[in-house]
């Protein structure tokens, strides 16, 4: 039989295949099979979750270190720097004989020294930031200092001076001169200011104040005081809770102030208490400048005089007048560079005003002689001599006071313009004569130091006139309302209202455009009046300079005038009565109107 076809059964049906007994699991065997199924479940699981762990913890750690650059960068950016300023150079200290200076509320860029504990501060810091008064003579090496009845003179290398209490002396030099810088010792300085003054180590600095009211405040909390306000700027100082400071400024969240050790930089305003306002303490006190105050409102004109000959019609001059108290002849011109005078003074002439109960203030200028007025007055001995040969005038004419007129005074000779001034002012003090002195409108003369004139003259007379003058590029109007009117203004920001006397044009000028410019001349009130009148026009108000004004063309020409008149001259009165002047004063006699003088009687006593 084919063996591939398989065994068969004899009936001829194949064998069946014998079936093995099927064995029954055991139930043992069935649970720890099941218990490996769950536990490599639960393995397979702890190992997901591992796996998830360690994905989230990167991931956490990623992020961290993420936050954490970011939080350096921020701080980097942002949080507050604990950089040191170089201290030395904040103060520009470059070498150990320098000291640092903080003077009220700056640091200024001076020159400084330290000669054992005194401290030095060169002549223009001090002039400029300390105080004017003090005057160094160049060529004769010598500083001054005018005081309300004499002057202090103490050459370079000096430690005594004289003074009204005798020879004084201290045991610093108080001038030194090196590498042709003069230095004036603090301690000297300050017998003579209203300041304070305190001196500190590391660095080497002083502080001075000279401002009597400031803005302080108390430190609320321990804080850093920094060159900027911002965190990132160089710290400059620490300041601690209670410490008091001076707030000079509001930066938006920072305060910039000054610490009593002289450190000026800014705090976060939130370290600060509320700022008030506090006095300085000073044992200071402040020298008396008398004056010569009348009582009696001033009416002042001044008389134009070039010859012996003119002081005759002084009679006829004043008998039109209604109201004049004072008289000023333009009497006294410098003549040379030594200081000496050319005088036209008169007794007679003084006889006569005082008969008709005027007092005569005589005029001294500058510019009738052409002298060299820098020459003049940079020189201590050409001053002297000129106030001497000027009081001895005045003694031997009989006059009540002088009348200072120096005009075309240029920034290089203001200072010794000003001490010209004071050294005048004690030796007009000391002998009883008014003395008064003559300026422009304020606006680019700031250096004649009105102010200072304030304290030491008797009396300051606003020249208010020549806004359009006889080089003036188009034609106006010598004395508009409005250029009075600041005239008075801003003179009065600096000098009293009681000292204060302001002048007004007895003239006007008459301009001519022609084809080959602009000409003028100066002309008094008739004969201003005349010419419009030969002219055939009649003048009209002009409410903006508050005078009549006409305009006419002849020949070719065109012809303009701004008429100084009853009208224009009651404006200004008006204003001047508004400000409650010293007086009034007027360019010149003989230029008037005969009806003018009852107008400024009735304005100036009434």
């Amino acid at each position: 039989m084919d063996e591939r076809r398989g065994k068969r059964r004899p009936d001829g049906r194949p064998a069946r295949k014998r079936q093995r007994p099927v064995q029954q699991q055991d139930p043992r065997r069935r649970n720890q099979e099941s218990r490996r199924q769950k536990e490599l479940e639960m393995r397979r699981q702890i190992r997901r979750r591992k796996k998830r762990r360690k994905r989230i913890l990167i991931l956490l750690l990623l992020l961290l270190i993420a936050v954490i650059a970011a939080g350096i960068v921020l701080w980097i950016r942002y949080g507050p720097s604990r950089e040191e300023a170089d201290k030395n150079e904040y103060f520009g200290i470059t070498d150990t004989s320098q000291v640092g200076l903080a003077i009220d509320n700056q640091i200024p860029d001076v020159k400084s020294m330290k000669e054992g504990s005194e401290v030095y501060l060169d002549f223009d810091s001090v002039h400029d930031y300390v105080n004017q008064r003090f005057y160094w003579d160049s060529n004769e090496n010598r500083l001054l200092y005018t005081l309300p009845d004499r002057t202090l003179s103490i050459p370079a290398g000096a430690t005594e001076f004289e003074s009204e209490d005798g020879t004084q002396t201290r045991d610093y030099e108080i001038v030194k001169v090196e590498n042709d810088t003069v230095y004036l010792a603090l301690d000297f300085v300050k017998e003579y200011t209203d300041m304070s003054l305190d001196v500190y180590e590391n660095p080497d600095r002083a502080v001075i104040v000279t401002n009597k009211e400031e803005n302080h405040a108390r430190v609320s909390k321990d804080t850093e005081v920094r060159i900027l306000g911002g965190v990132k700027s160089p710290i400059l100082t620490e300041i601690s809770k209670s410490d008091d400071v001076v707030v000079i400024e509001e930066a938006g969240s920072w305060m910039k102030v000054r610490t009593v050790d002289g450190y000026i930089g800014y705090v976060k305003s939130n370290t600060l208490e509320k700022a008030e306002k506090q006095t300085r303490k000073s044992e200071y006190e402040e020298p008396e400048y008398t004056n010569i105050q009348k009582d009696y409102k001033i009416n002042l004109a001044w008389h134009q005089v070039t010859s012996q000959a003119a002081n005759e019609n002084v009679a006829s001059v004043i008998a039109g007048t209604t109201g004049l108290t004072t008289i000023s002849p333009t009497w006294f011109t410098i003549q040379d560079t030594n200081g000496n005078i050319t005088s036209l003074a008169s007794s007679a002439y003084v006889d006569a005003a005082h008969q008709a109960g005027l007092e005569i203030w005589g005029l001294v200028d500058n510019f009738t002689n052409q002298v060299d007025t820098l020459a003049v007055l940079s020189n201590t001995q050409s001053r002297a001599n000129m106030i001497s040969q000027l009081i001895t005038e005045a003694q031997n004419s009989g006059l009540d006071g002088i009348n200072v007129d120096f005009e075309q005074i240029t920034e290089e000779m203001s200072d010794h313009y000003i001490q010209f001034i004071r050294e005048l002012s004690v030796e007009c003090r000391k002998n009883q004569i008014v003395l008064s002195v003559d300026n422009y409108v304020p606006g680019f003369t700031s250096h004649y130091n009105r102010e200072e004139q304030g304290i030491v003259a008797d009396y300051v007379i606003i020249m208010g006139y020549d806004e359009h003058f006889a080089g003036s590029e188009e034609a106006g109007s010598v004395a508009s309302i409005d250029f009075v009117r600041e005239g008075i203004t801003e003179t009065l920001k600096e000098v009293p209202k009681e000292k204060v006397i302001n002048g007004l044009p007895f003239f006007t000028r008459l301009w001519i455009e022609s084809s080959s410019g602009l000409t003028s001349q100066a002309i008094g009130m008739q004969e201003a009046e005349t010419a419009v009148a030969n002219a055939g026009v009649t003048a009209s108000w002009d409410e903006e300079t508050q005078q009549n004004y006409a305009e006419w063309t002849a020949d070719g020409n065109t012809y303009k005038i701004w008429l100084e008149d009853e009208q224009s001259l009651e404006a200004k009165l008006k204003v001047m009565q508004e400000y409650d002047l010293a007086g009034a004063a007027a360019w010149k006699l003989g230029f008037e109107k005969s009806g003018i003088w009852e107008l400024i009687s009735r304005y100036v006593n009434g």
